[in-house]
Order: C-alpha cells, then sequence, then structure tokens
C-alpha cells in the first residue's frame, strides 16, 4: 500500500472513530461501488525495416473494482474511496512486448498478473472536498491516461470547491504517479527528469449558460511553470443543429534550468513555448463535424505530466507536441440512434502535423488516420456490455517516427454492485 495512502488511512480512521455510529448512517448508505471488466487485444505493426522490432501484440483482461463512500453527518463530514486493478496476461512474448497492456522487465517478458490498491481519504466542508491519496485528476494541467488495460493514477492531495454558483475551484500538489502498465508509484516526472511535486491551481467558471472559461497554473518543481487559458462555447443554430467551439492557450517556462541541462534533454531543445490548440464542432442530427488546429511556437516540446497532454491533437497513437508543431484536424463522428440504432457510435479523424522540430530532424512532418466503431448493449440482460474496434496510422517523413498500423479490439462491461 502507498505511503500517502497509510497516511490517508490513519488520519480518516481517527477522525471517523469519533463519530457515534448514527453519524456514519450517509457515509454508508451513500456508498456505491461499480465493477468494470476490460478484456483488450492489441496488435502495432512497425513498418520500417530499421524498427527495433517488428509488432507488439498482448492480450488481456483487466478488472477495476471502484468503491465510494458517502460522508459522516456534521459540519465535517469524512469519507473513504478506493481502488482496486487487477491486470491479467492472456497472451504476450518477448519479442512482442511493449503495447501498454503490460508491465516487462529488461528480458521483455510480461508477468502473469499485476495489481495495485489505491485509497483516498476525503473531507468535506459545505461544497469543499478536499482528497488525499490515490487522485485521478482530469484537468488542462494534470490529467490521468484510461486508453489501455488499467488507467493510471497519481497520488497527493487535491481539494475542490464548488462554494459559489458555476464556479469551480482546484488546488493541489501531486507527488507520484502510477503508470497505465506499472504497479509501483514513481516520483513525478518529465522528459526524464525526476522531481518532488507538481503544484496546481485553478479553476472553471461558467460565465453564461453555454459559454466556460478556464484558467491554470502548474509548476513541476525544478523542471516547468505552466500557465493555461481555456474557452468553450455552445451555440444552437436551430433544431439538432449547433456549433461547439473549444479553445486552448498554454505558455511554458523552464523552472530550474541546470535539472534539464544535466539529463536528458527534450527534442527542441529548452521549454520556452506557446501552445494553441483548438476545434470547431458543427453537430447536425446524428452527424458531427469537426475541423482542429494547433500551433507550438517557440523551444522544446510541450510539457505536461503524465501521458495525456490537454490537446485537441491527442490522438489514437500520437500526440502531436514535438517543438514547433502545427498540426490540422479534419473529424467526423455519427450517432447511430439518429437511425433509431441507440447505443453504436462511429468515428474517423485524421490529422496532419508539420515544421517539427528535434535534435535529429528539422521541418519534420506527421500524419494519422484513426477509425472507431463502438456499440454499448442498450438493455436486456447484456445492458451495458461495450464493443470498441479501434484502427490507426502513423506516418512520418524524413525518419521522424516509426511508421505503424494498429488494430485495438476492446470488450468492456460496467456492473454496479451497490
Amino acid at each position: 500500500m502507498r505511503v500517502s495512502t497509510r497516511s490517508a488511512l490513519a488520519s480518516l480512521s481517527l477522525c471517523t472513530t469519533a463519530f457515534p455510529l448514527h453519524a456514519l448512517a450517509d457515509l454508508i448508505q451513500d456508498s456505491k461501488a461499480t465493477l468494470e471488466t476490460r478484456n483488450y487485444y492489441f496488435n502495432r505493426d512497425y513498418r520500417q525495416a530499421n524498427a527495433p522490432q517488428s509488432q507488439a501484440t498482448e492480450w488481456a483482461q483487466g478488472l477495476v473494482l471502484r468503491f465510494e463512500s458517502g460522508f459522516t453527518d456534521g459540519t465535517l463530514g469524512f469519507g473513504l474511496d478506493a481502488l482496486g486493478q487487477v491486470g491479467l496476461k492472456l497472451d504476450s512474448s518477448p519479442d512482442h512486448h511493449g503495447t501498454g497492456l503490460l508491465p516487462y522487465g529488461d528480458s521483455g517478458r510480461a508477468p502473469d498478473s499485476y495489481s495495485e490498491l489505491g485509497v483516498t481519504g476525503k473531507v468535506r466542508y459545505s461544497q469543499t472536498v478536499m482528497k488525499i491519496g490515490t487522485l485521478q485528476p482530469q484537468l488542462p494541467v494534470a490529467a490521468f491516461n484510461d486508453t489501455r488495460l488499467l488507467p493510471s493514477t497519481y497520488s497527493g492531495e487535491l481539494i475542490t470547491s464548488k462554494e459559489f454558483d458555476g464556479l469551480t475551484l482546484n488546488l493541489g500538489r501531486l507527488e507520484q504517479q502510477n503508470l497505465r502498465d506499472s504497479s509501483s508509484n514513481d516520483s513525478m516526472s518529465y522528459a526524464g527528469v525526476d522531481t518532488r511535486y507538481l503544484d496546481l491551481a485553478g479553476g472553471a467558471y461558467a460565465v453564461t449558460p453555454n459559454l466556460t472559461a478556464s484558467y491554470y497554473h502548474a509548476r513541476m518543481k525544478e523542471i516547468y511553470s505552466q500557465d493555461f487559458v481555456g474557452f468553450t462555447h455552445e451555440l444552437p443554430l436551430g433544431a439538432g443543429i449547433s456549433l461547439r467551439s473549444d479553445l486552448r492557450y498554454f505558455v511554458t517556462h523552464e523552472d530550474g534550468e541546470h535539472r534539464l541541462r544535466s539529463a536528458a534533454r527534450v527534442d527542441g531543445g529548452r521549454i520556452n513555448n506557446r501552445f494553441f490548440n483548438g476545434m470547431e464542432s458543427l453537430s447536425i442530427g446524428g452527424h458531427r463535424f469537426g475541423v482542429g488546429y494547433q500551433n507550438l511556437s517557440g523551444q522544446g516540446d510541450f510539457a505536461y505530466p503524465g501521458l495525456d497532454p490537454y490537446s485537441v491533437n491527442l490522438v489514437t497513437i500520437n500526440v502531436f507536441t514535438k517543438a514547433e508543431t502545427d498540426a490540422w484536424q479534419l473529424r467526423y463522428d455519427y450517432n447511430f440512434a439518429a437511425m433509431g440504432l441507440p447505443g453504436l457510435t462511429f468515428m474517423t479523424r485524421y490529422v496532419s502535423g508539420s515544421h517539427i522540430e528535434t535534435n535529429r530532424v528539422s521541418g519534420g512532418t506527421e500524419r494519422e488516420r484513426d477509425t472507431d466503431l463502438s456499440y454499448v448493449v442498450q438493455s436486456g440482460t447484456f445492458k451495458n456490455l461495450n464493443v470498441r474496434l479501434r484502427n490507426a496510422t502513423l506516418r512520418s517523413g524524413s525518419g521522424l517516427t516509426t511508421d505503424i498500423n494498429e488494430t485495438r479490439l476492446i470488450v468492456g462491461y460496467n456492473l454496479p454492485l451497490f
């Protein structure tokens, strides 16, 4: 069990023992638990002759148990959340490892299983909640990854306040990270440089029912500091027609230049850049048409914790965050509920990046094409059973990255326990 989790449990235990049984009623009655199963087949075909391996192919079964308690009664309410995860190897080999589904050592051999337990203590006062322990934030400056067998997590502290109508504030410190194919907590890091923590503060305000503005500041100690401003807007244009705008802007600078100089530098040099990205999406009935654009200017790659940058071009294989990357995206979604087939959805997109700078390539290009077909059973014995087929290709110019063909098949089931 994690060190920060032990502290959360100990603090919560000391507090709750002071309460009579009737004060614990809401803690128990408002509790809920779900079990998610995820059967995942992943095949990645490396298309270049000089690729380190020809394929990465694995098959695994994941189990994710989530428990969320209510809060004890009183001015200060106390609660406890838990996250249990198990990954089971169904097929893997040293020659075909590295899909992100399973951990592996120097031999490339994956274990038969891996597991982890995360516990989060929480305290509520009015409309403000403080969580200590295992965290899964989804914020512009820090987000967890949930695109493989098991979701990633962080450890730390996070305060979320909704005291004022339309305003959500977040203040936190992330001290460790647990990646999607790992069962251990590691130091926060970027570009191979470890750090003690990432601090974050900011929030989102609903200016109108259709317009939300966001601001966040983050600092990864002695690596980088970052400011973010974002706007989302929904514009109704008629019956079943609307236009959504999603605009995001980051300014990032080095924080502790000596640390990066003494370690492996990020491709493109120093961290001193501005990153704009956005998407315009037009919905007409079951159709949605999207156009995205990004411009990353200045020095260095875009910096972020974990695996997921807050970018419209975070797609199936690539993230398009190398230094100086300009990129366009065309996207189309269709919801078959418009044809009387609820639960069936389709998505395809194409992203083209250019002007990319690395230590090896100048003016490089990358392009990716993704297609997703997904179905969720709506009723009957297998209600909530979901099947997703994902196919993607990544190509680059000037040997910037390895060319990839990829197919994923995910079968999942969400079972409410109570």
